[in-house]
């Protein structure tokens, strides 16, 4: 068989029961020492030690916690809705754990028996696939919270859902604007195109990028987002009733949410697997792999190798865990917000803008074709202007002149346009 065409057959299929396994190991894997890293990366902001007992450099210590959480005495709540309690945590974890299965994660590899692609389901609705699926995780959160019979989870769990609700629109007009410069859904697609531009979408796009790690923020419920669970408020919210593996699973939930959509995140806005040059290009074009065209308007074969396939790999990882990394540092470091000030977030501030963006993306895209400018580097250089201009002024609105432009210097030019009163002088002024 000739090694630049796809994998078929029985070497197929057995090339596709090893990514399934491998991609699911790897989320779980990921999903484990997530624990770890959060508590190390907290340790290290607030200055301790972290774990470091279980192992050389604590790194069993996810083993050991999950040896915990299988001998811990599972509790049920007497008045709960038994079935729905024990489905909740159930709902919850299964569609974190299938979502990374349309993303691409490497550049595709050459074996005697054909070419293999690095992704395990290349359907061509692959964002849609994850929106979809990543939202039917929430009605895991309201069930256990409804199912409890619990007040404070009753009401974690009713938060779970409006600020889905709430943040999923924010984030989908973020991906459109994606959508608008890739042209397709299938996110092999949009790698391919951020190869071709010669930009990864996070420049020309950067505000959609800035919309789109909010609102994952607030979909993963993660600090300064966290309300489903506010310990202060909702003592643990929506898992209040839960112990055992049955508590751990929400966790496990939200580690493989955050690992789904760091990886989105490297995908959309940052190339994926794709790493700076030419030499990696590589796209399914009428059966061909290609990677790229010639000035005549011919296509250049690709060459993949196992080194490319590991290098993009590596790249595609290293990626990934900044975003997750970032999920951590601002965790520890933004204090939490206040309900209402989550839910006009949402609405007043970051759906008009996403909505807005989108339309000065679709206009600027609309008159750059009109205008003739080819895709490429060019394209991509005006496109990049225009959204650092828009996300610089967002920026500027919504800091309002405490960071940017320093605290003290505003608090300065309150004090001179209306002094204060002067202090008095002795107790019976």
């Amino acid at each position: 068989m000739d090694a630049l065409q796809p994998i078929s057959g029985i070497a197929g299929f057995i090339a596709m029961v090893v990514k399934v396994l491998a991609v699911f190991a790897g989320v779980l894997l990921v999903v484990a020492y997530m624990t770890l890293t959060e508590r190390r990366v907290s340790a290290w902001i607030q200055d301790r030690i972290g774990p470091n007992r279980v192992g050389p450099f604590g790194l069993l210590q996810p083993i050991a916690d999950g040896l915990k959480n299988l001998l811990k005495e599972e509790t049920l709540p007497a008045k709960s809705a038994k079935v729905f309690f024990l489905l909740g945590p159930m709902i919850a974890v299964a569609p974190a754990l299938v979502t990374f299965a349309v993303i691409p994660f490497a550049a595709p590899l050459a074996t005697p028996w054909g070419v293999v692609d690095m992704i395990v389901a290349d359907v061509p609705i692959g964002i849609l696939y994850i929106l979809a699926i990543t939202s039917l995780g929430v009605y895991g959160l309201v069930l256990g919270g409804w199912s409890s019979n619990n007040k404070y989870a009753l009401l974690g769990g009713m938060r779970a859902s409006a600020q889905m609700v709430s943040y999923e629109v924010a984030l989908g007009l973020s991906v459109v604007a994606v959508l608008i410069l890739a042209g397709n859904v299938t996110l092999t697609e949009v790698v391919w195109q951020q190869q071709q531009l010669h930009f990864w979408f996070a420049l020309p796009l950067s505000l959609a990028f800035v919309v789109f790690i909010a609102s994952a923020f607030a979909e993963t419920n993660r600090l300064p987002f966290d309300m489903p669970e506010a310990e202060s408020e909702l003592v643990a919210g929506y898992h209040t009733e839960y112990s055992g593996m049955k508590y751990a699973m929400f966790p496990m939930a939200e580690y493989a949410n955050m690992t789904t959509s760091a990886a989105l995140m490297a995908t959309l806005f940052l190339g994926g697997w794709d790493l700076p040059g030419s030499w990696d290009n590589m796209f399914w074009y009428h059966g061909l792999l290609i990677s790229g065209f010639a000035a005549d308007g011919s296509v250049i074969l690709a060459h993949p190798a196992l080194w490319k396939t590991l290098l993009t790999f590596v790249g595609f990882a290293l990626k990934t865990a900044f975003f997750l990394v970032v999920y951590v540092w601002v965790r520890w470091t933004v204090p939490r917000f206040r309900y209402d000030q989550v839910m006009a977030l949402g609405w007043k501030v970051l759906l008009p803008t996403a909505l807005g963006y989108v339309m000065l993306i679709a206009g600027a895209t609309l008159v750059l074709d009109q205008l003739g400018v080819p895709w490429g580097f060019t394209y991509g250089l005006i496109l990049t202007v225009l959204s650092g201009l828009a996300t610089a002024g967002f920026l500027v609105f919504m800091d309002r002149g405490h960071t940017i432009f320093g605290a003290a210097a505003t608090a300065g030019q309150r004090s001179i346009a209306r002094p204060r009163a002067p202090l008095p002088t002795h107790v019976g002024d």
